[in-house]
C-alpha cells in the first residue's frame, strides 16, 4: 500500500502567538478533503537561516507572510508576481519542487483582500497609519480604488510621511477614513492604539483596524466612543486567506 506524501503549508514571522491561520486552513483542507495537506506555524527570529528552513522542510509547498517579513523576503524569492512587486510587498508564496530544486514565488493577496473587504466608496481621503509591508498594500489598494491617502509614522518624512503630532483637527476632518496598518493594539498590547486626535471624529468616520485579535480593539473603541464607524481587519484576513488558498491550490 502506498502512502501519499503529505503537503504542508504555513505561516512565517514573529511573533505568531496572536494568529489564527492554523486553525482557519485546516479546517478548509478538511473542508475540501484534502486529508494529506496540513498547515502549520513557524515561528522565525530571523529570515538569515531561510534557505536552511525551506532544506529541512521538503514537504512544504506554500508559506503565508506576517510580519516584519514582507518586505525582507522579497530578496529570498526566484519570481514575484507583477502585483505584489509594484506593491514592494508578499504575504503569500508558492514552492515548486523538482528533486532537489525549489522555485519560490512571491505574491501579495492583502492588497485585494483589503479592497473586497468593506464598501469603502464614501470615502475620497484616508489616513493610513504606518508604513510597512500592509501599509504598502493598502496604499496600493487605495490608488485602485481612486482614494487618495496621507500616511502617518512615528518618524516625520520616512516613506514622505506625517508624523502623528501632525495630525489635528483640520487633518481629522478632510480625512474620513483612518487605517491602522500597524500591530499597535494587538494581543497581547490589547490596551494600546495610535495617537489622534480622538476628539475630532465624527459620524462620517471609518476607523479600519487591520488588526483582527482582538476584535474589537482599542483603536475601534476610541472611534466607537466619538460616533465613528469602526471595523476590524477580520473581514480583510479571510479575504486574502481565501485568495492565497487558491494560490496553494493552484486554482487562482
Amino acid at each position: 500500500m502506498t502512502t501519499q506524501m503529505k503537503h504542508t503549508f504555513g505561516l512565517i514571522g514573529f511573533p505568531l502567538e496572536h494568529s489564527w491561520s492554523p486553525s482557519y486552513f485546516q479546517n478548509r483542507f478538511r473542508e475540501l478533503g484534502l486529508k494529506t495537506t496540513d498547515y502549520q506555524l513557524f515561528s522565525i527570529k530571523s529570515l538569515d537561516n531561510f534557505s536552511q528552513f525551506l532544506a529541512t522542510t521538503p514537504n512544504l509547498r506554500g508559506l503565508n507572510v506576517t510580519i516584519p517579513y514582507k518586505q525582507s523576503i522579497l530578496t529570498y524569492l526566484d519570481t514575484i508576481d507583477p502585483a505584489a512587486r509594484e506593491i514592494g510587498a508578499v504575504n503569500t508564496i508558492t514552492i515548486e519542487r523538482s528533486g532537489d530544486d525549489r522555485e519560490l514565488t512571491g505574491y501579495n493577496t492583502d492588497a485585494d483582500g483589503f479592497a473586497l473587504s468593506a464598501d469603502f466608496s464614501k470615502h475620497t481621503n484616508a489616513l493610513v497609519l504606518g508604513t510597512g509591508g500592509a501599509s504598502k498594500a493598502v496604499t496600493w489598494a487605495l490608488q485602485k480604488m481612486g482614494i487618495s491617502f496621507t500616511l502617518v509614522s512615528r518618524s516625520r518624512y520616512k516613506n514622505r510621511a506625517i508624523s502623528y503630532s501632525d495630525v489635528n483637527e483640520a487633518v481629522m476632518e478632510s480625512h474620513t477614513l483612518i487605517i491602522n496598518t500597524t500591530p499597535v493594539g494587538m494581543f497581547p498590547n490589547t490596551d494600546d492604539f495610535p495617537s489622534l486626535p480622538y476628539r475630532c471624529l465624527t459620524s462620517q468616520h471609518l476607523l479600519y483596524d487591520l488588526v483582527y485579535n482582538p476584535e474589537i480593539t482599542a483603536f475601534m473603541k476610541q472611534g466607537m466612543t466619538y460616533g465613528a464607524s469602526v471595523q476590524s481587519g477580520l473581514s480583510m484576513l479571510h479575504h486574502q486567506a481565501e485568495l492565497a488558498l487558491k494560490l496553494f491550490l493552484d486554482e487562482g
